[in-house]
């Protein structure tokens, strides 16, 4: 029989251990599909056979404040979001939304061509698709 005996929700202690190692380390991001929850633009990213596709969710974004830029295997965003215009006389008790100068960077994997560097801005989001190399791409093989 054990002596070790646990009388808690172990999910809820193995959230709490994520918790302090996250706080220990500074949220550092482990991958380019990871980084702090509270980062401004929020980025889903995935790829097909063909491009790898990152979407970036910044509402509020005037699409001319936006700046997109790729050198040595990186990917930039980078731009201001302004506050909306409060009325006269008003005293904010409460401020949830960012404003402000913000800078995403994001290492692209190997088969990233940058050349083939597409990006558009619709209602908030700015859509960005990054083709793939030739060599990289999945081709079928003939057996002989």
């Amino acid at each position: 029989m054990s002596d070790f005996y646990f009388g808690g929700d172990l999910f809820s202690e193995l959230d709490r251990v994520q918790r302090q190692v996250s706080t220990l380390f500074g949220n550092v991001p482990s991958s380019m599909r990871s980084s702090r929850a509270d980062s401004f633009p929020q980025l889903n990213i995935g790829s097909t056979d063909e491009a790898i596709q990152i979407v970036a969710f910044a509402p509020g974004v005037e699409p001319a404040s936006l700046d997109v830029t790729v050198d040595k295997g990186t990917l930039t965003i980078s731009g201001e979001r302004r506050a909306p215009a409060a009325a006269e006389g008003s005293r904010a008790y409460a401020k949830e939304r960012f404003k402000g100068s913000f800078r995403r960077v994001i290492e692209l994997p190997q088969n990233a061509d940058s050349d083939k560097v597409e990006a558009r801005y619709e209602n908030g989001t700015l859509f960005i698709t990054i083709g793939k190399r030739e060599a990289s791409k999945p081709r079928a093989i003939t057996i002989q």
